[in-house]
């Protein structure tokens, strides 16, 4: 891997450990109800005003039943806000391109899945499907509150591991609010104010058409006809800046346009890529920290992000030094060493402003979380390339994972590493001075196995039906990997494809749905039970046997946890698809 390499991947993650604390405190200032400095004065009123229209009050606190219906009922709100304003768009205004009802119903269903659940997965292309009022009200709307869903369920748990014999972790009316208002919204209008400086389109005006620098007849037309010669393009804009940035900070990953972050308007310079990818980072990185300051030991935090960290780069590393690398059987099939065919690595599917270093990086840093944004064409990654996006993602996307759901992931396996930690030295597992007993570790034992489930039968049922077979358009190791690939990212919440399966049937689509309501919300309900039961638990002082849970080791015991439940869970399906690919193109035997 080239110094450049090195000094890109030092720079982004040194930057985002640099804003962590500062970031952080800021975080939990807002969780704890204490003044916001500057923005206390400015968002103070409207955020009482809020609570007045809607009648909540902001002192009433929730038992996590309570907390988790009310989450569970506003999802379901937004799910069919989300449908119907799809399948109303022809009807609705800011629709300057007139553009009709998102058909099939499937789709829509599909579409609707996956913007509540923080998934993000798209069946469409944006530019084409999408009115301007669909983008703005439903899906970056739901960008905004997907994510704050995602970080109410966390500080929930974090209340329950910080609170001693109570019912009450808080109100989450009041936790979405505070999300939105104090943490996600000005750091969204920072960003997109940055992107629009650097030549990302928001506005409400119609698709320009301009004329193009040289007219070309149409393939297959004859060239006399003069009908046939084209010389003029229709240019996607719309408000893009303003999704763009709560995209990449909510670690949504839905696209205004097909392309994605590749999109040059969505994604332009290398100024942008960077802050895109930091954006990504930042609030599930920072929110360990917010985490160490609310259980009142901040050792706690850095070591749950101090295993982000080390599993993040575990995979980013290889992913870069495989395309940089490129593929070997040029060499072998055009009688040439590979360094004269492929001096800048692989470049196939990769913008020529990126390049495969921060390819490889953003398509690590955007799996790693749960944000399913990519500025390169994952399908055309080499095979251990395309490995480690995949494995970012079935590792329960803890490293560092999305918004709110990567940190609480995160402490599922702490809970477990707790637990067989403390079998080992015969004595009672204890977190933060609570008790882990039967029913916290039944759980998380679920809220664990829940999403590898899911996707192991959602891959199973794709190969052996032919609604499923129908979508692969590569045959062999490569098309396993594609669907393996789909059904992970689904499945974890995630959103970012291969894009070489056709997922835009009704079987992908209904399929998809399922997978991603399951795999959000069936790992919330454990969640919130655990969260429930550790607060109503007294603290017990920490003692001479008491098991450091900041310490090295403990960090190191962890990460062997969480590597090897992966691993038993996946080897044998990764072993069929991107194994086997990179052992071919090893050989050259296909």
């Amino acid at each position: 891997m080239t110094p450049n390499a090195w000094l890109q991947m030092a720079l982004l993650i040194g930057t985002a450990l640099l804003l962590v604390k500062p970031v952080g405190i800021y975080m939990a200032r807002v969780y704890e109800n204490q003044p916001v400095p500057g923005l206390g004065k400015v968002l103070g009123p409207v955020e009482r005003g809020i609570y007045r229209v809607c009648g909540v009050s902001a002192q009433h606190q929730q038992n996590w039943k309570r907390y988790t219906v009310a989450l569970l009922l506003f999802n379901l709100l937004g799910f069919m806000a989300v449908y119907f304003i799809q399948k109303w768009q022809g009807w609705l205004p800011l629709n300057p391109t007139h553009m009709s009802a998102v058909a099939p119903s499937a789709l829509a269903l599909n579409t609707a899945a996956s913007f509540i659940t923080n998934t993000n997965w798209q069946n469409y292309a944006g530019e084409t499907t999408m009115s301007y009022c669909t983008q703005m009200t439903a899906l970056t709307v739901q960008n905004f509150l997907s994510a704050a869903t995602g970080l109410t369920v966390l500080v929930a748990f974090v209340r329950g591991l910080a609170r001693k014999t109570t019912t009450e972790l808080g109100s989450f009316w009041v936790d979405l609010t505070r999300s939105v208002l104090y943490i996600l919204l000005p750091f969204s209008l920072a960003l997109a104010a940055i992107l629009i400086w650097q030549g990302v389109p928001q506005t409400l005006g119609k698709y320009p058409t301009v004329h193009v620098v040289q007219p070309f007849h149409q393939a297959g037309a004859p060239t006399t006809a003069a009908s046939t010669t084209i010389a003029t393009q229709t240019i996607a804009i719309g408000p893009v800046a303003s999704q763009e940035a709560i995209k990449e900070l909510g670690t949504n990953g839905g696209g205004f346009f097909n392309a994605n972050s590749a999109h040059p308007f969505e994604n332009p310079t290398g100024l942008t890529n960077f802050l895109e990818e930091l954006a990504i980072l930042l609030l599930p990185l920072a929110f360990c920290y917010t985490f160490g300051r609310m259980v009142g030991d901040a050792r706690q935090g850095w070591a749950v992000l101090a295993a982000m960290v080390v599993l993040l780069l575990a995979l980013m590393i290889p992913c870069v030094i495989a395309e940089q690398a490129g593929n070997p059987l040029l060499a072998h099939y055009c009688d040439q060493k590979p360094s004269v065919l492929q001096a800048g690595g692989n470049m196939v599917g990769k913008e020529a402003r990126f390049g495969p270093v921060n390819s490889g990086i953003f398509a690590a840093v955007a799996t790693g979380t749960s944000t399913g944004a990519v500025n390169s064409m994952l399908d055309s990654f080499t095979p251990l390339g395309g490995l480690c996006p995949l494995w970012l993602m079935q590792l329960s996307e803890v490293a560092p994972g999305g918004v709110g759901s990567g940190l609480y992931g995160m402490l599922m396996f702490v809970l477990i590493t707790v637990f067989i930690a403390g079998l080992m030295i015969g004595r009672t597992p204890e977190y933060l001075g609570k008790k882990i007993e039967a029913f916290e570790m039944k759980m998380a034992s679920i809220a664990i196995l829940i999403p590898p489930s899911l996707v192991l039968v959602g891959t199973a049922m794709a190969c052996v039906t032919a609604a499923g077979l129908a979508g692969i358009a590569n045959p062999g190791a490569h098309g396993f990997s594609e669907i393996l690939y789909a059904m992970t990212s689904q499945a974890n919440n995630n959103g970012s494809a291969f894009a070489g399966l056709n997922g835009d049937s009704t079987f992908y689509n209904v399929i998809g749905a399922l997978l991603m309501l399951a795999a959000r919300f069936w790992t919330i309900i454990p969640t919130m039970a655990i969260a429930g039961s550790l607060a109503g638990k007294k603290i017990i002082p920490a003692g001479s046997g008491t098991l450091s849970t900041y310490s090295p080791l403990f960090v190191f015991i962890l990460l062997a946890i969480i590597v090897v439940v992966i691993a038993l869970t996946f080897f044998p399906a990764l072993a069929l698809g991107p194994i086997v690919e990179q052992l071919q193109m090893m050989t050259g035997r296909w």
